[in-house]
């Protein structure tokens, strides 16, 4: 059993980007593939999303066996790019952009009557294996959660930087080690007989999974995408109350146990907060000081709703035909 809590184990390749990548971390092999090998992949496929996931990890935990001067190794840096801009492009082909921020934010608070996303499901129908599934996928989030968020507050000042740190507080615990909430989330793993090490279901985890994760970590790390990051931002926390109690009543259903129920249970009430506090000063302190970034955040919005869609479509679709979501069962 994974029981590293810092630095994770490398992953297996899934393609000639990723498996490069990884020999290359190695230090087995000298060269990257060129920019034109990433132009031609799928963006949303294993291959290219695990080739970014393994670059991005460097500026998290790395990973065991991986010299730690490879977060900043130019080379590896070029080949990101190429990676990221094949990612970026398709999520602004693929992404319906709304009208305007204010169209975009209203329609995340608008719950649908007969809902049909993975919460409805868990809730109403699922059983503990689809739950421990879901909660294995989500671990590449989870726990890593609000740390890609965190690289936008010095490029905030004002309300935007004053309420994205007070969220941001909450998130780490506000200053209780055992309240973080990617400790929470442990906790949540831990209850479902789930190894709870960092990054344990990365080879696992589906491409869908990969990009929900990759999209916040490439809108986090880059300075001119800090609105699309706010955008991002918005839509986690606006839509998660209601969200998070629907999975509270499905772990409560599946008797999946207190830590379980009181992750959830803990973003019902922050995140009902965090929802005013994110769009009277996060979204409207950035659009009153830098107005020209509406359209960034308006994408931001967008391009998440694409990834979690897809993510909901791959779960959805592949529990309704009784097969595991994961590429490797529980």
């Amino acid at each position: 059993m994974h029981t590293g809590l810092y630095e994770p184990t490398l992953p297996t390749g899934r393609g000639e980007l990723s498996a490069a990548t990884l020999a290359y971390l190695r230090r087995a092999s000298g060269s990257l593939p060129p920019a034109g090998d990433a132009e031609r992949s799928d963006p949303y496929g294993d291959d290219l999303q695990l080739a970014l996931y393994l670059c991005y990890e460097l500026h998290y935990r790395g990973f065991a066996g991986v010299d730690d001067e490879m977060e900043w190794d130019a080379a590896l840096l070029g080949f990101r790019r190429a990676l990221e801009d094949r990612f970026l492009a398709a999520l602004r082909d693929d992404a319906p952009l709304p009208a305007d921020v204010d169209s975009a934010l209203a329609e995340l608070l608008v719950e649908p009557v007969q809902g049909d996303g993975i919460s409805y499901h868990l809730r109403d129908d699922g059983t503990l294996w689809q739950m421990r599934e879901y909660a294995a996928q989500r671990s590449l989030y989870h726990l890593k959660e609000a740390d890609p968020h965190a690289w936008v507050l010095p490029r905030l000042h004002g309300r935007a930087k004053a309420g994205m740190a007070a969220v941001e507080y909450d998130e780490f615990g506000a200053g209780r080690g055992e309240r973080v909430h990617a400790r929470l989330f442990a906790d949540l793993m831990r209850d479902l007989s789930l190894d709870s090490g960092y990054g344990r279901y990365l080879d696992a985890a589906c491409p869908q999974m990969l990009a929900v994760a990759n999209l916040m970590s490439l809108l986090g790390l880059h300075r001119r995408l800090r609105g699309a990051l706010v955008g991002h931002f918005a839509s986690v926390e606006i839509t998660s109350s209601p969200n998070c109690r629907r999975l509270a009543q499905a772990m409560e259903r599946l008797g999946a146990g207190p830590a379980a129920e009181h992750f959830y249970r803990e973003h019902v009430e922050a995140d009902a907060v965090h929802e005013q506090v994110v769009r009277h000063e996060v979204v409207a302190g950035l659009l009153e000081a830098e107005p020209q970034l509406a359209a960034d955040v308006a994408f931001g919005i967008a391009a998440t709703g694409l990834v979690e869609d897809r993510f909901t479509e791959h779960l959805l679709g592949s529990w309704r035909a009784e097969r595991s979501s994961l590429r490797h069962a529980l």
